[in-house]
């Protein structure tokens, strides 16, 4: 192992010569006085009050830089929880009824609290977690204070930009301990704006900031119950997130526990954000200013001691120049500096605890086992683990795959750019990535191939209030921070409040069955003579852009509302699913490439052919549902129409420019899910699969669609028009069969990206369970039925916000005016 060494106790001489920083100290006084002052005990803050409950189990804080304990802090449980929920319910009710202005008031007193003490919180921060005061006070509490203004705003602004939404409920905010202040308000000041009550849960190592900062938002006269802190171990949230009163859970932490509360809040009803897992790469170009990409690398990964979901652990270097880049990070590690946390000239401060020391240092053993080469500068005594870089890896190690979250750096070379995106989107995760360049272009067309929520031009870990934060894939879904983050804390005007009794549902189980189960006979005419026989017309499935038999070779039969046999469809199994899927993924890629302009034409296409076909399809509605000819009529009309609107938006929804404090421009983009599969409902069953597949393609999704379990042929009667409308064979892929079967191989898929589902109470939970699989966004109905005609209900922002995730692409400037 490669490493280097510090001179200790420097002479005179030693100093002029390598010119190090003497110590610089940062007062801890006025924070100790802090604790001092709460006896350093801390209980729960519920209702603006510290709640100390009896025979309670109590835990003591640390901090990493000495071991020395700062303050015992209550073990919660699931009393405590209900208490703490049972105060933000009360709460509930008077703030969401304030106006937009009065909590923008709220929040602006709280911004200028924290304004006044953030000297104070900085010191606490860094004490608690770890980390350097130059942190806390110079990137954390800006953040913090940043984020309650732009919220502010936000809550004045509602009734003009939120106009066709409202608050949720009841939130509960789970967030882990790499940035405790931080991260809770991501969640919090959103929440609060929109019109929310929040209880927090705290990570179990680093409690203090979120007490403080409870603390300072009574102090500012927020109601009391608006905002509540309850402490205790991990398992408690997931006490939280279960609770009945609880109707939103915002989650940062682990994929696996995001995987956990997942399954937990399956069927309940309960909206769900988890910013999970990172192993963001880092690229940089032949052409890219080496020294500024250097720093860019040290920001990327060893900020925060690396402990940052979107760290930018795994570097890419193109060949030429990854010897002489790989020097250079060595001779800036060569000056790096290591101590205290409240040593204002450290680069880097302890680990926040033992037991992720010992977990950084077995991902390092093992990559040294396997022979790699491992290059470490000196780090001291205690819980501090030295800036380490790896070299002579592969692209399958384990150092290179997995999330470390420690200070360690995992580097190989490229050769072209497209071996540089393919292996930075070799990974189940999607948080965050870096791409340095002087050529914007190459920089510009590989952060648009790059699969990640927020992707840096020749600089990493960029934050800011405006700029929405959050993952692809198995980083999780939903956003912290911009507009894009108040959509994860409102529900749509017309929805009630979700009320879902308990659903029981056999997991192992569920829709296993294939349902083939019977002959499909239709009977006889017992020998009648009735002329000459028709033509007999049994429906196929329909994807990659052709009609196919069913794997099974099974059909069912098709009756109308009055049990008259009016046709046959195809039974889809797994390997039709399989086949489906995987049409969908080939064709996704393409479909996005198209123009907004050319996608809007072929569904406008689309709404002509199908108007030139109205009183077809009306006579089909009318017959196998039994409406009257008028609401048929009035169906098909819908469907052109919705057909039209979505036309409308294929090049109308794109992204837009955020209004960050960078010097430079932040620009959003509107990326597709990608593979979608979406579960039909019966009723509308024309109007209900145009509702759900149009938005979907129209923000560029592919999509494996289940029609109408009781009237599919509507739907298979539209592949004739996707053929005839120029629609890319594989964009729309229609599977017929029982709603749940196939729905259950559809969710368990780990190329489909997100579900739609609109069925049973039962397919609901099971979606969202299963969709755990791979972290899969779900959009299901619970077993409650919409009213598609309607057009609050079956058209509008709530499609294109389950049809889009965004990307943020930050792009740097300074040439001219760089000071």
């Amino acid at each position: 192992m490669e490493a280097t060494k510090k001179t200790t106790n420097p002479s005179v001489s030693d100093i002029f010569n390598t010119m190090e920083y003497g110590p610089a100290p940062e007062s801890d006084d006025v924070a100790q006085a802090w604790l001092d002052d709460h006896k350093r005990n801390f209980g729960h803050f519920i209702n603006n009050e510290w709640y100390h409950p009896e025979g309670r189990k109590s835990y003591e804080t640390i901090t990493p830089a000495t071991g020395k304990v700062l303050s015992a802090t209550i073990q919660g449980n699931a009393d405590d929880v209900d208490v703490a929920v049972k105060a933000a319910s009360k709460a509930l009710p008077a703030w969401r009824e304030l106006s937009g202005h009065e909590r923008a008031r709220y929040i602006y007193a709280i911004a200028r609290h924290v304004q006044k003490h953030s000297r104070l919180i900085a010191v606490i921060e860094a004490l608690d977690n770890g980390k350097t005061i130059r942190e806390t006070r110079d990137a954390d509490v800006p953040v913090v204070i940043r984020h309650l203004y732009h919220y502010a705003g936000w809550a004045e602004l509602v009734d003009d930009e939120m106009r066709n939404w409202k608050s949720i409920g009841v939130v509960g905010a789970i967030v882990p301990w790499n940035f405790p202040l931080m991260l809770l308000m991501w969640k919090v000041a959103p929440a609060l704006a929109m019109g929310n009550t929040v209880v927090l849960k705290p990570a179990t190592v680093t409690r203090l900031s979120a007490l403080l900062f409870a603390e300072i938002c009574a102090e500012a006269g927020l109601p009391a119950g608006v905002f509540n802190v309850v402490t205790g171990g991990g398992a408690m949230g997931q006490t939280l997130a279960e609770h009945p009163e609880v109707d939103k859970v915002g989650f940062t932490g682990s994929t696996e526990i995001g995987k956990v509360l997942r399954q937990a809040t399956a069927g309940t009803g309960k909206k769900i954000s988890l910013e999970l897992g990172g192993k963001s790469p880092v690229i940089v170009y032949e052409n890219a200013d080496l020294d500024s990409a250097v720093e860019s690398v040290v920001d990327a990964i060893w900020f925060n001691q690396g402990q940052v979901c979107s760290a930018g652990s795994k570097l890419l270097v193109q060949e030429p120049v990854f010897d002489k880049f790989i020097q250079k990070l060595k001779t800036r590690l060569g000056h790096f500096r290591i101590g205290h946390t409240l040593d204002k000239a450290m680069d880097m401060g302890p680990v926040v605890s033992e037991s992720q020391l010992k977990s950084i240092k077995k991902y390092v053993d093992e990559a040294l086992e396997d022979g790699a080469e491992v290059f470490q500068v000196e780090a001291p005594e205690g819980c501090y683990y030295p800036p380490t870089l790896i070299t002579n890896v592969n692209t399958a190690s384990k150092v290179v795959m997995e999330e470390i979250f420690g200070p360690v750096l995992v580097a190989m070379p490229f050769r072209t750019a497209k071996e540089a995106i393919a292996v930075a989107n070799n990974t189940m995760y999607g948080l965050g990535a870096s791409v340095h360049s002087e050529q914007l272009p190459l920089a510009l067309e590989t952060a648009k191939h790059i699969k990640a929520g927020a992707v840096w031009i020749n600089c990493h870990n960029m934050f800011d209030a405006a700029a929405g934060f959050g993952g692809y894939k198995q980083s999780g879904y939903g956003r912290d921070g911009g507009k894009e983050g108040l959509f994860e804390y409102v529900k749509p005007k017309w929805q009630d409040k979700i009320k879902i009794a308990p659903v029981d549902v056999d997991i192992k189980k569920f829709a296993a069955t294939y349902m083939a189960d019977r002959p499909a006979i239709n009977g006889h005419d017992n020998g009648k003579d009735s002329g000459t026989p028709a033509v007999d017309h049994t429906y196929k499935l329909y994807y990659g852009g052709a009609q196919k038999r069913p794997d099974g070779n099974y059909v069912s039969v098709i009756r109308n509302v009055e049990g008259k046999v009016i046709a046959q469809v195809g039974e889809s199994n797994r390997k039709d699913v399989r086949n489906a899927v995987e049409v969908a993924a080939k064709a996704q890629p393409g479909w996005e490439k198209r123009s907004g302009f050319n996608r809007a034409q072929i569904l406008f296409y689309v709404a002509e052919n199908l108007d030139m076909r109205k009183q077809e399809f009306a006579t089909r509605i009318a017959d196998l549902t039994g409406k009257p000819m008028a609401d048929a009529l009035s169906e098909v009309d819908k469907s052109v129409q919705r057909l039209f609107y979505w036309a409308s938006y294929a090049d109308k929804y794109g992204g837009t420019v955020q209004e960050t404090q960078l010097y430079g421009t932040v620009i959003k983009i509107h990326e597709p899910v990608g593979v979608l599969a979406i579960a039909c409902p019966d009723e509308f069953p024309l109007l209900g699969f145009v509702s759900l597949f149009a938005p979907a393609i129209c923000r560029s999704n592919s999509v494996v669609i289940i029609p109408s379990q009781r009237y599919p042929i509507l739907a298979l009667d539209m592949y004739q028009i996707f053929d005839t409308s120029d629609l890319p064979g594989g964009v729309v892929n229609i599977l017929t069969g029982n709603r749940d079967h196939v729905s259950k191989y559809l969710v368990e898929h780990q190329n489909v990206d997100g579900f739609w589902y609109f069925g049973s109470a039962e397919g609901s939970k099971y979606v969202e369970y299963a969709s755990a699989c791979n972290v899969k966004r779900t959009w299901v109905n619970y077993g409650l039925k919409r009213d598609w005609m309607s057009d609050a209900q079956g058209q509008g922002e709530e499609f294109l916000y389950q049809s889009v995730q965004p990307k943020n692409i930050w792009l740097t400037m300074g040439d001219i005016f760089a000071n």
